[in-house]
């Protein structure tokens, strides 16, 4: 598990004249865990996706090797030790106010560094916390992603190509104090307060069987879907959330971020995960037309306030 100083003296190492596959070999010879990404693009190249991530600086060369102009993956939570709070800005979301609004409350003190994204959002990286599941989450409303267990992040000196062009992701500061952990469940609660549900005590594997495990994995794995199996991939593991009890809004909670990693979008992922939920639970007939699902309405409505600030 890579530490705070290994990974920020990396980082603070880095300029403009690195090439990706230098930094990538620097990352893993200093512990910490990277894979290659789609150039300019998010999308992992490796076979398993973040799971095939190494700190083998002989298999890191060889990757990009075949890949030289590959964007450097990070997987996020127990594996590398890390984890990330994603502060999106788009449309008329900014994340950075919700951002704000958390800070007062206390909640994302700690960071160890953070990273200015291409889109002009931020990137606050923390220690996972020990021995503790942290899965990955989105609040989509708020303009926040948690990148945690069953989730990845790009980190510098990779890139993204934005209307043609190239936008690097940049360091913008490193914490000389002591870092310390994020209650990640508790700044969900605070961003996107959620009626309680029936908990979930059954994961589901990739063959169909029922297990004693975490319903974090089965995010994990549709993450790591390729183009061509992402949509079938996460009908299925809707379908299989469905069975198991998980209440719409929850399944979305869980899949989103997730198949937005394997690249589907927000709207794809809703179509999807509704679709899946009518076939395994089909709504009565009735004549009126209101939604009878349990989902609420795209996200993407007119009706949304415009929320957009600078901060």
């Amino acid at each position: 598990m890579a530490t705070h100083d290994a990974f920020s003296e990396v980082l603070l190492r880095l300029n403009g004249r690195w090439p990706v596959s230098a930094a990538a070999r620097e990352f893993a010879t200093a512990g910490v865990p990277v894979f290659p990404c789609v150039s300019g693009a998010k999308r992992p190249l490796t076979e398993h996706g973040f799971y095939d991530a190494s700190t083998d600086p002989a298999l890191v060369d060889a990757w990009w090797r075949q890949h030289p102009g590959a964007n450097v993956g990070l997987p996020t939570g127990a594996s590398s030790g890390v984890v990330v709070v994603d502060v999106d800005v788009h449309g008329s979301v900014n994340g950075f106010e919700a951002m704000n609004r958390a800070h007062r409350a206390g909640l994302i003190d700690g960071w160890m560094f953070t990273v200015t994204s291409p889109s002009g959002g931020l990137h606050a990286y923390y220690p996972a916390t020990p021995d503790t599941a942290q899965p990955s989450w989105q609040a989509a409303r708020a303009g926040i992603d948690f990148r945690g267990d069953g989730g990845y992040i790009i980190i510098p000196p990779s890139s993204v190509v934005i209307h043609g062009a190239s936008v690097p992701y940049a360091l913008r500061q490193i914490n000389t104090g002591p870092a310390s952990t994020i209650d990640s469940g508790g700044l969900r609660d605070f961003l996107d307060p959620r009626p309680t549900s029936r908990p979930v005590s059954r994961g589901i594997s990739p063959s169909g069987a029922v297990r004693d495990r975490d319903v974090s994995r089965i995010a994990a794995w549709v993450a790591t879907r390729g183009e061509g199996e992402r949509n079938r991939g996460l009908f299925w593991a809707a379908c299989r959330l469905a069975e198991n009890g998980v209440a719409p809004s929850d399944a979305l909670d869980v899949l989103t971020a997730a198949a937005g990693h394997a690249g589907l979008s927000e709207r794809e992922v809703t179509t999807t995960v509704r679709s899946a939920y009518r076939a395994v639970h089909p709504p009565p007939r009735t004549s009126s037309t209101s939604r009878s699902d349990g989902f609420a309405r795209p996200r993407h409505a007119a009706s949304r306030p415009a929320g957009r600030g600078l901060s």
